[in-house]
């Protein structure tokens, strides 16, 4: 039973065009280059954030010469104003996916390995049955995919959870796990060696994601407790096909799941190193907001990867 109390409270007072002006206030840290993406004058949109400010009781940003900056209270609140009118807009887009005789929509987010496999089987199964849902997907890695899915603009995740961040709010289904392999071109010099060592891979270039990401550490951790120096000779990257397209015209060597590049080595482009890694990461599954229904079209789309994830993955199942 739904009950409405007779007060609001006062973020229930709160208006879109107030929201809108915090994220732009954010995104410009300047008064005036936020009215201005409001479109509005420098007057009104001081007078709505000082209405935002009484309203709330506490202090959203602090004036200085440079422009504002947000408070620890209006950092909180700008986090979940993205995440309301992220809400908003994908409310719009589904009635209006509705109206047009399409059966909904829904967003997935994919770390490397399920992105190649399972979300493109999922989708394809999915469009055979219901060629009018609308999906879209995103692959990164874990962690900028869950801060979208605590954002609103993801609906489903097929990934890890690295942190603490969201942890009370996101249910998480394991699938399997992605040991990596060291990727390079067919022919190169290494492919001729029938054993490797860690040693002979520091000696090379190496395709590595930015600092700070799980897989970069586990890298990094690698060469050093075999005391090896990590690689100088380093290009930075999230993207596969860049990545693939890089090893297939250079010596540069990276660490991928060896189903990732499956259909390169099997057209002779690429090849797996005859070395244990050593580098395992956590199992990544279907990771969702807990207690936060999803559309007729996601849940379609959800029940296709589940389908799915049981024939790739059997031992999971079990």
């Amino acid at each position: 039973m739904l009950t409405v109390t007779s007060q609001a409270t006062p973020l229930a007072r709160l208006k879109t065009r107030q929201l809108w002006l915090l994220l732009h206030l954010d995104e410009h840290r300047s008064v005036l280059r936020a009215a201005e993406a409001a479109r509005m004058t420098q007057p009104a949109a001081s007078k709505l954030l000082t209405e935002m400010e009484a309203t709330l009781g506490v202090k959203l940003f602090d004036r200085h010469a440079r422009g504002v900056e947000p408070t620890w209270y209006g950092q909180v609140l700008i986090r979940r104003a993205r995440a309301a009118l992220s809400e908003i807009g994908r409310a719009h887009e589904e009635i209006t996916a509705l109206r047009s005789g399409r059966m909904g929509q829904a967003a997935i987010g994919t770390v490397v390995n399920p992105g190649t496999n399972l979300v493109p089987q999922a989708i394809a199964s999915i469009k055979r049955e219901f060629p009018d849902i609308m999906v879209s997907v995103e692959m990164d890695y874990s962690r900028p995919l869950v801060a979208k899915l605590l954002d609103g603009q993801l609906d489903i995740v097929i990934g890890r959870i690295l942190g603490p961040e969201g942890i009370d709010t996101l249910e998480f289904e394991p699938l399997a796990d992605e040991p990596h392999a060291v990727i390079a071109r067919a022919g190169h010099p290494l492919t001729r060696q029938p054993t490797l060592g860690h040693a002979q891979l520091a000696d090379y270039g190496w395709i590595l994601p930015p600092p700070g990401s799980v897989l970069r550490g586990k890298l990094d951790a690698m060469f050093l407790e075999r005391s090896l120096a990590p690689p100088r000779n380093v290009v930075e990257t999230t993207s596969l096909p860049v990545t693939t397209n890089l090893l297939q015209n250079s010596d540069l060597l990276t660490a991928l799941p060896a189903d990732a590049v499956a259909p390169y080595c099997r057209a002779g482009l690429l090849a797996v190193l005859p070395v244990e890694l050593g580098v395992g990461m956590e199992y990544f599954g279907i990771i969702r907001r807990r207690d936060h229904p999803l559309s007729p079209g996601a849940e379609r789309v959800l029940e296709a990867l589940r389908e799915t994830a049981r024939e790739l993955y059997p031992a999971a199942a079990g």
